[in-house]
């Protein structure tokens, strides 16, 4: 059986991409044989992360990392982030010689400086650092490929995500009858990186819909009081979003790909968002959405776009496919004895 360990700063309770791309490839590579484990913060101490609380920061032990690694012996290290322990993990990979593969999910530097006076040009100096040790460093989309290239980051190769379809799926609408139609959804965290604002100031008929919870909302919901916030939902309730809304909407400028846009898609509603990274690599010319400038024009565009053809979209993107191209870089630790030494 093959042993792969993931690291990762991001874990339950966080709801998010990184989460659940993570557990989705774990699910799919443990179907396929392998013994798939994850170092995450639960066993450190955490702060809240300064002006975003409801995120917890490890403050990692290189004891427990190295028992952790010792005890479990994997084949392969995958150091999924580029916080506290993910920085924990590569400084004992670099200094064992122990080969790992990194991810790049979240463009950290433009979050932070969406929140605080750091320039773009240091947090990416400390991102190519960071990953210049792996000997790849899995990436999301094309764009974020060439984006990363253009910042010469080196050793980049493409990890896509897919949908689980058996999980999103078409179905009945069971919410939002008796709102103003068309229902207008947004589903994702509340914070300002995320650009909601440009979608709740839009001019556009019918009710606009935001699922989640974060930093902003209380804010936001001050401020646009004919917008329904339900808060964070999941399960049966999340799928019933979905299918009720006729149209997803996806602001963000600033997310690498945006899972949540299969999902929507996988419900057969058609998603509307700019034309920027993310979006470009989802939608692109197909017909699961429409991209625009102009985020009304977006969602018009979109309202005429069946459902069965935002569902044929969805089906491009499998987990199968994403994991033949994550375990197709793995880098395999040939040396054990320098883990335990």
């Amino acid at each position: 059986m093959t042993r792969l360990l993931i690291v990762s700063d991001a874990w339950h309770p966080q709801v998010n991409g990184v989460v659940r791309s993570l557990e989705n490839l774990g699910k799919t590579l443990a179907g396929r044989g392998f013994d798939v484990r994850y170092l995450t913060p639960e066993p450190f101490w955490t702060l809240p992360l300064p002006t975003y609380p409801d995120i917890r920061v490890p403050l990692p032990s290189m004891r427990v990392i190295q028992d952790t690694i010792v005890g479990f012996a994997p084949d392969h290290i995958h150091v999924a982030t580029e916080g506290p322990l993910g920085l924990a993990a590569r400084t004992l990979c670099v200094t064992r010689g122990i080969a790992f593969t990194t991810s790049y999910h979240t463009r950290f530097p433009e979050y932070l400086a969406a929140r605080l006076p750091v320039p773009i040009t240091w947090s990416y100096g400390y991102l190519r650092w960071f990953h210049s040790a792996a000997s790849a460093t899995l990436v999301p989309t094309p764009s974020v490929l060439k984006h990363l290239r253009r910042r010469f980051f080196r050793h980049l190769a493409l990890w896509s995500r897919g949908v689980d379809l058996s999980a999103f799926s078409p179905g009945p609408k069971a919410m939002f009858a008796g709102l103003p139609g068309p229902h207008l959804l947004y589903v994702g965290r509340v914070s300002i990186e995320k650009n909601i604002e440009a979608f709740l100031s839009m001019r556009h008929r019918g009710t606009k819909i935001v699922v989640g919870d974060g930093p902003e909302r209380s804010a936001l919901m001050h401020r646009f009081p004919n917008v329904v916030f339900t808060g964070q939902l999941t399960g049966s309730r999340l799928r019933d979003a979905y299918r009720s809304a006729d149209v997803f909407v996806f602001p963000s400028r600033t997310d690498t790909f945006g899972n949540v846009m299969l999902e929507a898609m996988a419900c057969g509603t058609p998603v509307a968002a700019y034309p920027v990274m993310g979006p470009i690599d989802v939608i692109g010319g197909t017909r699961g959405g429409a991209l625009h400038e102009d985020l009304a024009v977006a969602v018009e565009l979109a309202l005429g776009i069946s459902r069965s053809e935002a569902l044929k979209r969805s089906k491009d993107f499998t987990w199968d496919v994403a994991a033949d191209q994550f375990v197709g870089r793995l880098a395999h630790i040939k040396r054990r004895a320098e883990i335990a030494a």
